[in-house]
């Protein structure tokens, strides 16, 4: 299943929202690759390891599963999260792509790929598309939660 959408960060049109920066943003997209026990409720640990300056791997525990990925961070750009084959687990992964197409105006492009074909009209095509719609809110969920980090003040700006 491939699978992208786009998530608007400053709308000129909604002048209640605070802007946020392309730092403050990037410095949220880390923070869910790095912390992400603060995005994920039902993740009941990760351990990071391996750290080199713009990549490290995680374990993440969901329950009995283990999930291990490797985090790489193309600075103020892009954090890439890949996952490779493991167990009952295809390779995966998610790019989260920050654009800004003119000062200011910024937004996330997030990129799912799990490699996998699946036949128009079967089982795996409606559990596909449940998929994305799960992505899509927890995006949406990821960009709330940045919003607030920034107004908190806990995202450098």
């Amino acid at each position: 299943m491939k699978f992208t959408h786009l998530i608007e960060i400053n709308d000129p049109l909604m002048p209640t929202i605070d802007v946020l920066t392309h730092t403050q943003l990037w410095h949220g997209l880390v923070m869910r690759a790095a912390s992400p026990k603060l995005f994920v409720p039902y993740l009941d640990d990760c351990k990071i390891s391996d750290r080199q300056p713009n990549r490290f791997a995680r374990a993440l525990r969901y329950g009995d599963v283990t999930i291990c990925d490797v985090v790489s961070l193309n600075p103020q750009q892009e954090v890439v999260i890949t996952v490779p084959a493991q167990k009952d687990i295809a390779a995966s992964s998610l790019i989260m792509r920050i654009e800004e197409p003119q000062p200011e105006a910024l937004f996330v492009r997030f990129l799912y790929d799990d490699d996998q074909a699946v036949a128009a009209g079967s089982i795996d095509a409606f559990y596909d598309e449940y998929r994305r719609s799960a992505y899509q809110e927890s995006d949406i969920d990821t960009i709330r939660l940045v919003r607030q980090l920034a107004q908190e003040g806990r995202l450098v700006s």
